[in-house]
């Protein structure tokens, strides 16, 4: 049999890690070696203390982390891990928003089986599971497909600090309190905002916040 391979998964609700790793205990043979941790600072501690987790399942929504600030974090700890977000929803601007900011790939917890298994061996076995099948028919099963779209298509264009504060904006913060969550000075989040409403074509903050509602 060929060697385990060890994936983190990380998700607050007991259930849904239980029927994860009863579900996928095995992949093309292989057994899976699941790692649990139910906050951020269990996941980021957990990485740290086994460097041979070949990849991450990262909740969006955790006790002590709540949207992509949490795939934000985690990279910043460990920037070479493979993390794909696992979360129930499927928005298009929440899946461009997380491969902009460096995600692996994108799960989606309502996914059919074969599916999500399918994205897992591409996960796991980026250059390709076997010789028969090739690489890029693997990658393309890591994040859902869209039509292409201008507006989306300008946002993954942008770094990952404009990317952070334009989800600071569209969860309704003010500058200041962005300036708070971020540690930058309040003239500078005013750039910042500033840049992104050039960058993306609109108007106001407000134009801003209803393309993405």
């Amino acid at each position: 049999m060929s060697e385990k391979r060890k994936v983190l998964l990380v998700d607050d609700h007991e259930l849904v890690r239980v029927g994860v790793k009863t579900m996928y205990a095995e992949i093309r043979d292989v057994p899976i070696e699941w790692i649990e941790a139910s906050t951020l600072q269990e996941a980021i501690a957990a990485y740290a203390a086994q460097p041979d987790i070949d990849a991450v399942l990262l909740d969006l929504n955790l006790a002590d982390c709540k949207g992509l600030q949490g795939l934000r974090h985690f990279l910043l700890a460990h920037p070479k891990a493979r993390v794909a977000v696992f979360s129930g929803t499927q928005d298009e601007f929440v899946v461009r928003q997380a491969r902009a900011l460096g995600a692996s790939g994108y799960v989606g917890k309502s996914t059919m089986m074969s599916e999500m298994r399918d994205t897992l061996t591409a996960l796991l076995w980026p250059g390709g599971a076997s010789e028969t099948r090739a690489p890029s028919s693997v990658s393309s099963k890591l994040f859902p497909r869209f039509p292409s779209s201008a507006m989306y298509d300008r946002v993954a264009e942008l770094g990952p600090r404009h990317l952070e504060i334009l989800e600071l904006v569209l969860s309704g913060c003010t500058n200041q309190e962005i300036s708070s969550s971020t540690g930058l000075s309040l003239g500078t989040i005013k750039n910042y905002v500033s840049s992104l409403l050039l960058a993306l074509d609109v108007r106001s903050r407000s134009h801003l916040i209803s393309l993405f509602r």
